[in-house]
């Protein structure tokens, strides 16, 4: 299987060798395509660098500033699925997401159509370093988002995700107006109308090792809101 990973990146060049480091030592056909919004600690140009270090297996996408999780993802989709690949993989690059757990999730990919990296299923879990308030928060947002949406998912919230490519193609990603990060439950209740079968594959959720975390109060607030607007968005779509 050959997979493309997506990365999103503002201020992370502390983390980003180390990260290619770890997905190449994986024993899968993996690239990288690094979407970067004009870094003030420049994280772009190390991208450039370090994809001349690995010429066909590193990409960049330079945007001239922060434009949001939502563009910068459905560029990095529009490139990746202009190439042969199998599958399309969205990942944090702060090591909150272990590389190490896309062979579960190719092998699970086999039988459906998205494979979540879930915190919320048996054998999944967050860091320990959590606050209780931050445990229960995240909990909660996941029960509100999958209880609202009608949706059979875990962890309806979760950053890393697999994709198989054909079926990346098949969503209709014009009509995905989310920012922040609703933009994932957006996506994921599109395939769901869509029909799509979904896996979960329990993750280890770790608090991010370099940089600071983007995550702000604002953010959690319109992601509440927005979620009601979906099932208005999607009202012509019909889940199988």
């Amino acid at each position: 299987m050959k997979l493309i990973v997506i990365v999103p990146t503002y201020n992370e060049a502390e983390s980003l060798p180390r990260l290619v480091s770890a997905l190449f030592l994986i024993p899968l056909d993996v690239s990288l395509l690094v979407v970067d919004d004009n870094s003030p600690d420049g994280t772009g140009e190390l991208a450039d660098r370090i994809s001349v270090d690995h010429p066909g297996k590193v990409s960049v996408i330079h945007r001239p500033g922060k434009l949001g999780l939502r563009s910068a993802y459905l560029m990095g989709f529009k490139q990746a699925l202009e190439s042969e690949v199998d599958a399309v993989v969205q990942m944090d690059a702060d090591f909150s997401h272990d590389p190490a757990c896309l062979e579960a999730m190719a092998d699970r990919l086999v039988t459906c159509q998205v494979v979540l990296g879930s915190r919320y299923i048996k054998g999944g879990r967050v860091d320990e370093r959590w606050s209780i308030w931050r445990k229960a928060l995240s909990a909660w947002g996941n029960f509100y988002a999958s209880t609202i949406l009608r949706m059979p998912i875990r962890d309806v919230t979760t950053g890393y995700r697999m994709w198989r490519a054909d079926a990346l193609r098949g969503l209709p990603l014009e009509r995905v107006q989310s920012n922040g990060y609703v933009f994932l439950v957006e996506m994921a209740y599109l395939a769901h109308q869509m029909g799509y079968k979904f896996g979960e594959v329990p993750i280890y959720f770790a608090d991010r090792r370099f940089g600071r975390s983007k995550m702000s109060f604002r953010i959690q607030v319109e992601a509440a809101l927005r979620i009601w607007q979906l099932l208005w968005t999607y009202r012509d779509l019909r889940s199988k």
